[in-house]
C-alpha cells in the first residue's frame, strides 16, 4: 500500500496534526480527513478470512511451542473490568501476574494488568518492584457515550493513579456517522492527557460493521497518536477474530512503511485457549515479523487465557496435564 506522507501546515485550530509530523494535512478538516479514510483500498474479504484461516492451521510443536508459550504468557494484559471487583481480587490479581505459577518461578510475568481508574492504585501496589505494568480502562468505558471532559478526567485521574498505559475506546458513533474529525480530536485530546503513559486504542471491532471500517479505524487512530491499536472491549458479542487482527497487523506493517513509526496491536476479548493464542503468534510472525514479537508491541487482553497457558506449560514440563484445579481461579 502506498501513502503520501505529508508535512503541510495544519489548516483548522486544533483539528490538523502537529507540523511536521505524516499525514499532518490529511487532518486540516473533516473533508479531507474523509476523503483521506475513504481512500484507502477497499478490503478482500474472502482473501483476508481465506488467509487467516489458512496460517491459523500452522502447528508449533515441542521446543517452539514452550517457548511459545513462555511469549504468550509474557504478552498478556490480565484483566478484570467487572462491577462486582474488589481490592482482594485486585491484589490477587497483581500477584498473579507477578508469579503466574507460583510452584515454577521460570514461568515469565504477564505483561500488565489491566483495571478500571479507581482500582489502579491498587494494582500498583501489587505489582510493585516488578515490571508488570498497570494498565487502565478509561474514556467512559466500554461505551464511550461521555462528554470528552468527563472522558479526559477519567484518563488523568488513571494517570494520576500510577497507570502505566490507557485503554481508550472511540466514540463509535461518531465513526459510524462519518464524523471522523471529532473521533480524531478525542484520541489526540486523550493521548495528550496520558502524559508518560501508553495509550492503547479499542475500536470495538465488532460493532464497526465491515472490514473496510476496521482499516479505515486503524489508520484514523495511528494518525492521532495510538502507541496501540486494539480491537476490542470484551463486552460485545464479536471481540477479536483471527481477520480482525490480520487486517489490524497489515494496517501497521504498511503504516510504519510509510511513516517510520512502530505501533502495537491488541486482540482482546474471547482467545481463552492456548491453541487460540498459537494461532494469533503465528499471524504476527508471518505479517509483520520479529519486530511485533515482544509484549511492547502485542499483546493479549484475556483472563481466563493465562490459566489454559499455564496448563499447557505444566503438561510441557511435566508430560501430565495438571487440570483446572492446579491454577488459581481469577
Amino acid at each position: 500500500m502506498t501513502m503520501p506522507t505529508t508535512t503541510s501546515p495544519p489548516g483548522a485550530a486544533g483539528a490538523a496534526a502537529p507540523t511536521g509530523t505524516p499525514f499532518a494535512d490529511v487532518t486540516t478538516s473533516a473533508a479531507t480527513l474523509h476523503r483521506f479514510l475513504h481512500g484507502l483500498p477497499g478490503v478482500d474479504a474472502v482473501g483476508l478470512e481465506a488467509r487467516a484461516a489458512a496460517l491459523g492451521t500452522r502447528s508449533i510443536k515441542t521446543t517452539a511451542k514452550a517457548h511459545a508459550i513462555d511469549l504468550a504468557i509474557s504478552m498478556i494484559d490480565l484483566t478484570t473490568l467487572e462491577g462486582a471487583d474488589t481490592v482482594g481480587k485486585v491484589r490477587a490479581l497483581g500477584a498473579k501476574a507477578v508469579h503466574p505459577d507460583p510452584t515454577d518461578r521460570s514461568t515469565p510475568r504477564t505483561a500488565a494488568v489491566c483495571v478500571y481508574p479507581d482500582m489502579v492504585a491498587t494494582a500498583k501496589e501489587a505489582v510493585a518492584g516488578s515490571d508488570v505494568k498497570v494498565a487502565s480502562v478509561a474514556t467512559a468505558f466500554p461505551a464511550g457515550r461521555a462528554a470528552l471532559a468527563v472522558k479526559l478526567a477519567d484518563v488523568r485521574d488513571a494517570v494520576a493513579a500510577g497507570a502505566d498505559e490507557i485503554d481508550m475506546v472511540i466514540d463509535r458513533g461518531a465513526f459510524l456517522s462519518g464524523d471522523y474529525l471529532k473521533v480524531y480530536e478525542e484520541i489526540v485530546a486523550v493521548k495528550e492527557a496520558c502524559e508518560h503513559a501508553r495509550l492503547k486504542v479499542i475500536f470495538e471491532t465488532g460493532e464497526l460493521s465491515t472490514y473496510d471500517n476496521i482499516r479505515r479505524a486503524s489508520w484514523l487512530g495511528m494518525i492521532a497518536g495510538a502507541d496501540f491499536i486494539k480491537t476490542s472491549t470484551g463486552k460485545v458479542g464479536v471481540n477479536a477474530t483471527p481477520a480482525n487482527t490480520l487486517l489490524m497487523l497489515q494496517a501497521v506493517r504498511d503504516f510504519r512503511a510509510q511513516t517510520g513509526v512502530q505501533v502495537g496491536v491488541k486482540p482482546a476479548g474471547g482467545i481463552r485457549t492456548t491453541k487460540d493464542a498459537l494461532k494469533f503468534l503465528v499471524l504476527v510472525n508471518e505479517t509483520v515479523g520479529a519486530d511485533w514479537l515482544d509484549n511492547h508491541w502485542f499483546r493479549f487482553g484475556a483472563s481466563s487465557l493465562l490459566n489454559d497457558l499455564l496448563m499447557q506449560r505444566q503438561k510441557l514440563a511435566t508430560g501430565r496435564y495438571s487440570g483446572p484445579d492446579y491454577v488459581t481461579v481469577d
